[in-house]
């Protein structure tokens, strides 16, 4: 369980296929509070860490992972949203973040406001899963990147965020452009919701 609460925008330092898994090895500057088998959320995926030394951790992202994330497109040098699990004796700063990643998104638009910025996605709307809960909602929330924000003007198949100057700094946010492919995970409660509302 994580919160949307970046940590870290850390580095790829090297990224190795073997059959249809992706090995991905991060540098970070908490990697000496890590342990094996520990859940680490990047781009708001959860991964578990599998390998540690004194400066890096390598975790392990699968087929069907790289299928629907942005992993899969990630380069040396990538810069990645890192964030450890939730602890549960602490205030919930952003939202409730599973760290399943429901799809991606692709920046259609980048716009500076006098100190901050208005990011633009779209994604691929389906209308059977938007009426479980995989959509955006005006002053909702939504993960992207693992990052957790706001939604303002969404519609079928977009939404915007605003972005401050301390996350556009702190995360990768400063590296995504029109064309960026992005991670998304919608609210898990607007999910739940849906899915009750079937059933009456």
């Amino acid at each position: 369980m994580f919160s949307g609460i970046i940590e870290e925008a850390a580095k790829v330092i090297a990224l190795r296929k073997e059959q249809e898994n992706l090995h991905i090895t991060m540098e970070c500057t908490f990697v000496d509070e890590l342990k094996i088998d520990q859940s680490v959320a990047h781009n708001g995926v959860c991964l578990t860490v599998v390998e540690k030394t004194d400066e890096t951790y390598t975790v392990t992202a699968i087929k069907e992972t790289l299928e629907r994330t942005n992993l899969g497109l990630l380069e040396i040098g990538s810069k990645v949203n890192l964030e450890r699990s939730m602890l549960m004796n602490g205030r919930l700063d952003g939202h409730i973040v599973q760290g399943h990643v429901d799809q991606t998104a692709k920046c259609t638009e980048v716009k500076e406001a006098d100190g901050s910025w208005y990011f633009t996605f779209e994604y691929k709307f389906d209308e059977e899963m938007a009426k479980r809960g995989y959509m955006t909602v005006d002053k909702g929330s939504v993960t992207v990147n693992g990052v957790s924000l706001t939604v303002c003007n969404p519609t079928n198949n977009t939404f915007q965020v605003a972005i401050i100057p301390y996350t556009y700094e702190h995360t990768n946010f400063h590296q995504i452009k029109q064309g960026t492919i992005v991670n998304l995970e919608f609210d898990i409660i607007g999910k739940y919701v849906s899915r009750m509302m079937s059933f009456q």
